[in-house]
């Protein structure tokens, strides 16, 4: 398995030499979000943003995966509409378990947050962390409905056991990606034009380096073998 630092950058060549189909795609997935965003109340708004734009993301993530893999010549904005319907399920069912949970986290700081209390501060603290965790848990989730050909919720508990197997790699990933959004974030046309096609091209790598590590070159491991038998033939004093 290779280390995080060198999937990013491997999923920086990617991202910059796909720059115009990734643009294409965020740009596509993005065009939900104006509306919403800017005409629908806070709660609504996170309601559609679950069942609308992650589906989207989804497909995002659907087209980005085939044009990675390079089997065949495909429609990339086609994929991503297919990919879309295809993801009302998973990307329905992840975008609501993140609006339960963000709820969760909400009304715990509205609740507690006030009271002062070192009681109150530490139930805030634990639900944050576990809220957090949980979250986490559930990064491989798309990627293994994608690469693994799994179910949702088959793909949510494999998720779940790859983040406990690679807790350090699956929170330095989540790190990662979140600073990645941030900085898109500081500008509503780079966030727009970037964010979906970056992150499912980083989120496609980071799976594929567990679920299918790359194994070392044969010549490396062909000169070890060598230099063991010249050291054990006496050749070197």
């Amino acid at each position: 398995m290779r280390k995080l630092s060198e999937v990013l950058v491997k999923s920086g060549v990617e991202i910059y030499r796909d720059i115009i189909p990734v643009a294409l795609y965020s740009v596509g997935s993005s065009v939900l979000l104006v509306p919403i965003l800017m005409f629908a109340p806070i709660p609504v708004a996170v309601l559609l943003l679950a069942v609308i734009y992650m589906p989207l993301l989804f497909g995002v993530c659907y087209a980005v995966h085939h044009r990675l893999e390079r089997k065949e010549r495909r429609n990339g904005l086609r994929d991503m509409w297919e990919g879309t319907l295809k993801g009302l399920l998973p990307g329905g069912v992840t975008g609501l378990l993140f609006a339960l949970l963000g709820f969760i986290l909400w009304s715990t700081w509205w609740y507690y947050g006030g009271r002062g209390s070192m009681a109150g501060i530490a139930v805030v603290m634990f639900q944050t962390f576990f809220v957090i965790l949980a979250l986490i848990s559930q990064f491989y989730t798309w990627q293994l409905v994608l690469q693994k050909g799994m179910g949702t919720l088959q793909a949510m508990g494999e998720s779940v056991k790859l983040f406990f197997r690679y807790p350090g790699y699956t929170i330095a990933a989540c790190f990662q990606a979140a600073c990645l959004t941030a900085l898109l974030m500081l500008t509503v046309v780079g966030f727009g034009a970037l964010f979906a096609g970056m992150f499912a091209i980083y989120q496609h790598k980071v799976t594929l380096n567990l679920i299918e590590p790359e194994e070392e070159p044969v010549s490396s491991r062909g000169n070890d073998h060598q230099q063991a038998g010249w050291l054990n033939e006496g050749h070197v004093s």
